[in-house]
Parts: C-alpha cells; structure tokens; sequence
C-alpha cells in the first residue's frame, strides 16, 4: 500500500472532527482498525476510515451499541434489519418516556404528595390485560345478574375506559381518578342497584337499554325547558314532563288511560328511578370515561335530574 495515501490518526481527526482518544477507542475494539502502523509503531490509516468513522458517529448517535455497530461496519450484519431493530425498540422507548412524562405533567397538576405519585405511576404501568381485569371486576360488581340482559353488551361497552397508548396528561389524571372510582364499594352498590331498578323497569321492552337510554330521553326533553326557565312546579313543567312519564308507562306496560292515582304512582316511581341516578359520583365516572376515551365530555345530568325529580313530585295535574 502506498504510504503517502495513508493518514496518522491525528490526520484522520482533523479530517472527521473526532477526537484522537475517541478514534483510539474504536481502533482498539476493532471498529476501525488501522491500516498499517509505522515504523514507529504509530497507527496509519487508509481513506476508507473516513467514511467507516461517520458511519460508526451516525449510528452510535443513533443510539446503536458498540458490539452492533461493529458488525454492521463488518457487514455481518444487513444495516437495513439492524435499523428495523433498533426502530422497534426505539418506539418502545418513546411510548415509556411519553407516559412518564404525562404521568409526571398530571402529577404536577394535581399536586401529587409522594404516596399519590407512586399510585399514579403504579396505575399507569398496568398491562392492557390488568387493566382490563380492573374495569371488569368493577362493571361485572355494576352489572352482577344482568348478563342475559339483552342490552348487557352495549351498555357495558359503553361504560369501558380504554387508556391509549399514547395518553396525554389529562387522560393519565382521569385513569387514576376512574381506578379510584372502581374501588368505591359504595360507588358499586349505588350503581348496581340502579342497573337493577332500571333493568328490572326495561324488563318488558327488549329493544329499551339500560340506564344512559332513560337519562338521556329526560336530558333531550328537560334541557328546553331549564334553559327557558320554566319552574319545574309549573304547569307547563307537566307538560314536559308528561311523554316521559308516558313513554315510561310503556316500558312497564302500563295502559295509556290508567286514572289519576295509578298516574301519580308512576310519577312517583319515576321520580324515584331518576333520583337514583343522581348520585354526582355517576357524572364524576361519566366524565373521567369521556376523557379517557377521548369523547366530548357530556354536560352534568345533575340539573336536569334535580328539575325532573322536583316537576315529578310537586308539579299541579289538571
């Protein structure tokens, strides 16, 4: 080999921008060995090793391990199933340093103590699976006996918070606040015991849903009329108040002309049924699971349940 094409190590630092040790480093693993050596014995290099050093600088910057690099530089390795790898293993670490990230943002907000956090990042670390037990455990405490309902299957669907991902903070703060919820016994008893009701009312009309179906017909009847300010103690809150009460009957199979008592009963009953609903706890889970699942965050029923169960008790029948 021609001993003017070859380059003294301090040459090939000048011409790479490394520096000599560094150079030294990967000439001593075998990275990039040298050409020839002097009679001095100091190390030579050929042309080749400018090139051989960018690579071996991009793909350590890359964050590749020596031991890899070296064999891609070697070729016993194809770079393209090296790079695939590292891809994959990169995509794992980003979705780690994005939920620490989210977990340590949520914290941040909710003003975590260290006990707090701990849960947080404990609750966030659950597998799919675990997680998914978790929820199960609480809508099969929510829904025990209903299984042959035929609207089981939607409702309990719909009611199942699937953490991303990718979870932003506020997604991360309203898992944990959800997993709180599930291990609310009361929380369980107040829910399952107005499934049951409701179920139970729905009994006779399969093609009724659980509770969300009964919520969401006085929410579409009763926002009008909060919104126009009518007194539920009115006469005109009857009014609003009188297809559901109607439809209700239905459900039960009540007949259309039942008198006035048996109509003051059902009131009543219904009023009852949307009391239970009136639990905040209900919104609260409603809301977190929105915002896990990244859906529009429905408004409180609160006011619209209040005002529904004070038109039902105290409005004047004609």
């Amino acid at each position: 080999m021609n001993g003017d094409a070859l380059l003294s190590i301090g040459e090939l630092s000048d011409r790479t921008g490394l520096p000599v040790r560094t150079i030294r480093f990967y000439s001593d693993a075998g990275v990039v060995p040298p050409a020839d050596r002097s009679r001095a014995g100091y190390r030579r290099y050929d042309a080749g090793a400018v090139a051989r050093l960018d690579l071996v600088r991009t793909l350590r910057e890359l964050g590749l391990d020596l031991a890899t690099v070296r064999k891609v530089v070697e070729r016993e390795v194809p770079l393209a199933e090296v790079a695939a790898a590292h891809a994959e293993a990169l995509d794992v670490q980003i979705r780690v340093l994005r939920l620490r990230r989210a977990v340590l943002t949520a914290a941040a907000g909710r003003g975590c103590t260290p006990e707090e956090l701990g849960l947080l990042h404990r609750l966030t670390r659950l597998s799919g699976r675990e997680r998914q037990r978790l929820v199960d455990d609480f809508l099969d405490a929510v829904f025990g006996g209903l299984r042959a309902h035929p609207a089981f299957t939607a409702v309990t669907r719909s009611l199942t918070p699937e953490l991303p991902d990718h979870p932003d903070p506020e997604q991360v703060a309203a898992w944990a606040e959800l997993a709180e919820l599930f291990q609310d016994a009361d929380f369980r008893s107040s829910m399952n015991r107005m499934a049951g009701e409701l179920a139970a009312d729905r009994a006779r009309d399969d093609t009724t849903g659980l509770p969300v179906v009964l919520a969401e017909a006085v929410r579409a009847r009763v926002e009008p009329a909060l919104a126009a300010g009518v007194d539920p103690a009115s006469a005109s809150a009857a009014t609003v108040m009188a297809p559901v009460v109607a439809h209700y009957g239905r459900v039960l199979g009540h007949t259309e002309d039942r008198g006035a008592a048996a109509d003051a009963t059902l009131r009543h009953r219904l009023a009852d049924r949307l009391e239970d609903m009136q639990d905040p706890r209900r919104d609260q889970y409603l809301r977190l699971l929105a915002l896990v699942n990244g859906w529009p965050v429905p408004e409180s029923l609160a006011p619209v349940l209040d005002w529904s169960v004070r038109a039902l008790r105290t409005t004047p029948q004609d």
